[in-house]
This record gives C-alpha cells, sequence and structure tokens, in this order.
C-alpha cells in the first residue's frame, strides 16, 4: 500500500476536495519516463496526475533535477547561473520559477483569505512613521562631504 496521504481530490466538484488523508485516493495506473503515478478519487472518479496542483505539473524534468533548480533559485542564484550550475536549459529555469511563483501567490493568496484579522496595525503604521523620518535624516546624508556652512544651516 502506498503512502497518499499527501493528496488530496483536485477536482472542485468533488465533496471532499482539497481534504488530505480521508482514503478517498488510490493509484490507478503508473505512467512516463518516471513512472508517475496516477491517481483517482472513489468519490467523483476524478483522475488526475500526483503532481497535478504543484509547481511541477506539466514538467518533464524528473522530480529531484525540478528540486535542485528551485533550490538553486531559492538561494538567489539568478536564471543563467541555475540553468549552468544544473545543466538545464534556461527557458526551463525560468519557466520552473514562473510556475513556482504563480503557485505561492495563489497559496499566500488563499491563506490570507482565511486568515483572522491583522492585530498589528498601530505598529505597522508606527513603523511607517518612523521610516518617513528616516528618509528625512537619509536625504541630508548625500554622497559628498558638506560643508560647514551646510552643516551650519541645520544646527549641527
Amino acid at each position: 500500500m502506498e503512502d497518499l496521504s499527501r493528496f488530496c481530490c483536485q477536482n472542485p466538484a468533488c465533496k471532499v476536495h482539497g481534504n488530505r488523508d480521508v482514503g478517498n485516493l488510490y493509484v490507478r495506473d503508473r505512467y512516463g519516463k518516471d513512472q508517475r503515478r496516477l491517481l483517482c478519487c472513489r468519490v467523483c472518479g476524478a483522475r488526475f496526475s500526483e503532481r497535478k496542483g504543484t509547481p511541477l505539473f506539466g514538467s518533464k524534468l524528473a522530480a529531484q533535477k525540478s528540486l535542485l533548480v528551485l533550490e538553486h533559485l531559492h538561494e538567489g542564484c539568478g536564471v543563467r547561473q541555475t540553468a549552468r550550475l544544473t545543466k538545464v536549459n534556461r527557458a526551463t529555469v525560468g519557466r520552473l520559477a514562473q510556475q513556482a511563483g504563480d503557485h505561492a501567490k495563489a497559496l499566500h493568496e488563499e491563506l490570507v483569505a482565511f486568515s483572522p484579522a491583522d492585530q498589528r496595525g498601530a505598529i505597522r503604521r508606527e513603523v511607517v512613521v518612523r521610516g518617513k523620518e528616516a528618509g528625512a535624516v537619509q536625504r541630508a546624508r548625500s554622497g559628498r562631504r558638506q560643508t560647514r556652512r551646510e552643516l551650519g544651516s541645520r544646527g549641527v
């Protein structure tokens, strides 16, 4: 028996859509070079890949290679550098980065919709005011040295 507790039904019309470890999924078949699992829901009968709903869906790269590319991007490597280090085409790196970004954005928007109201409003306003004060100080500092006349006019 395979561990399918991480997966959930991807059919929005299903009664148990989005619920993990309900026991409604089973492996119907395997496909592709990497023998990916084709999952099936017992409740609605929908079939979908184990990669559906992830940034790796539609990618022909092996899972380890895709994760390696995403790790390099997470560490701050550029697209060309990541492509060179992982021996993957630049377009593939860009596509994976775009898909991962879209996936993260959608997940973030979903989490924000369910999160309670922000309790730190007053703290955020204080930080903004202090940021404005800091901006005034930063404008006074410039890349050049200030003359005594400029220093004297500010009362320093």
